[in-house]
C-alpha cells in the first residue's frame, strides 16, 4: 500500500515538473523569438530613433520609425485603467468578501464570471456604440475615439480578475484575526481594513499584476475606440497602443516594416517583464518586513 501511495506521489511530482518545464520552455522560446526578430530593426534604425522617434510613417515613400507615441500612451492608457479599476475592484472585493449577504454575494459573483467571459471584441463593440458617442457629446469635441475612452474600457476589463482573486484572498484569512480584532474593540470596517486586508495584501497585489497584464496586453477592443492614430497621448485625441500598432499593421506588413513591428513587440514584451519584477520585488521586501 505505501510503496502504491509513493508511486503515485512520484507519478504526479512527474506530471507537475513536466507542466512546470513546459510553461518554462514556452516563455523562453518566446523571448528568444522576439529578440531575434525584433533587434535586426533596431540595429537598423537606430536604438534611440526608434524608442525616442516621435514619428510613425511606416508606409510613406520616406519611412520613420519612431514608437515614443506608442509608449507612453500604453503607460498612460495603463495608468488610468489602473487608478479607474483598481479602487472600484478592491473596494467591491471587500465589499462581496466581508460585507454583502449571500444572496447578494452570489448575484454579483455571476455577474463578475459574466464579464470575465465576454470577449474582447464585444467590450470594443459596446464601448464604439455607447462610449464614444457619449465622450463626444458631454465634452463637446469632435471625436469620442480617444485615449479616455481606452481607459474606461481598460478599467471595465480588468475588473472580473481583480474582484475574483481579491475576494479568493480575502476569504482565505483566518477568522480568528477577525474575531480577536473585533475583542479588542474594534469597529467591522476597522477590521476589514486594518486586519483583513493586510493579511490579504499579497493575494489583492496579484490580483493587481494580472489585471496590469491584462491592460497592457489588450487590443482589439483598445483599438476600436481609442482611434488607433500615431499621435502623441493626449487625453481626448486618438491615439495608438503598442499592442493595436502590431495588431492593425501585421497582416499587410513587410520588409523592415514587419520587422519593425517584432521590435514593437518586444519592447512590449520587456515592459511587462519590468513591471512584473518590480511589482515582485515590492512584494519581497514586504514580507522580509
Amino acid at each position: 500500500m505505501k510503496n502504491n501511495k509513493k508511486f503515485l506521489e512520484k507519478i504526479v511530482h512527474g506530471i507537475f515538473f513536466i507542466g512546470g518545464f513546459i510553461t518554462v520552455g514556452c516563455v523562453l522560446l518566446i523571448s528568444i523569438y522576439l529578440i531575434v526578430a525584433g533587434i535586426p530593426a533596431i540595429k537598423e534604425i537606430g536604438l534611440l530613433e526608434f524608442l525616442f522617434g516621435k514619428t510613425w510613417e511606416s508606409t510613406s515613400s520616406n519611412p520613420s520609425y519612431g514608437i515614443l507615441p506608442f509608449i507612453l500612451t500604453s503607460i498612460y492608457g495603463t495608468a488610468g485603467a489602473i487608478i479607474i479599476g483598481v479602487p472600484i475592484g478592491f473596494l467591491t472585493a471587500v465589499y462581496l468578501a466581508k460585507i454583502a449577504s449571500k444572496r447578494v454575494k452570489g448575484a454579483v459573483e455571476t455577474a463578475v464570471s459574466l464579464l470575465a467571459g465576454i470577449p474582447s471584441v464585444v467590450y470594443g463593440l459596446v464601448g464604439m456604440l455607447i462610449l464614444v458617442p457619449s465622450i463626444r457629446s458631454i465634452f463637446h469635441i469632435p471625436d469620442g475615439a480617444s485615449l479616455f475612452a481606452a481607459m474606461i474600457v481598460l478599467a471595465i476589463m480588468i475588473l472580473p480578475s481583480i474582484i475574483k482573486v481579491s475576494i479568493t484572498a480575502l476569504d482565505a484569512v483566518p477568522k480568528e484575526y477577525e474575531d480577536a480584532s473585533f475583542a479588542l474593540g474594534a469597529t467591522p470596517i476597522e477590521t476589514y481594513f486594518k486586519v483583513s486586508v493586510p493579511a490579504a495584501k499579497s493575494g489583492i497585489a496579484a490580483a493587481i499584476v494580472l489585471g496590469i497584464g491584462r491592460a497592457i496586453g489588450e487590443a482589439m477592443a483598445v483599438m476600436m475606440v481609442s482611434g488607433n492614430v500615431a499621435n502623441m497621448p493626449s487625453l481626448f485625441q486618438s491615439v495608438r497602443f503598442l499592442t493595436t500598432a502590431v495588431a492593425s499593421e501585421m497582416s499587410y506588413s513587410s520588409g523592415l516594416q514587419r520587422q519593425a513591428l517584432f521590435s514593437i513587440a518586444l519592447v512590449l514584451f520587456l515592459f511587462i517583464m519590468l513591471i512584473n519584477a518590480t511589482l515582485n520585488f515590492f512584494l519581497k521586501c514586504e514580507k522580509e518586513r
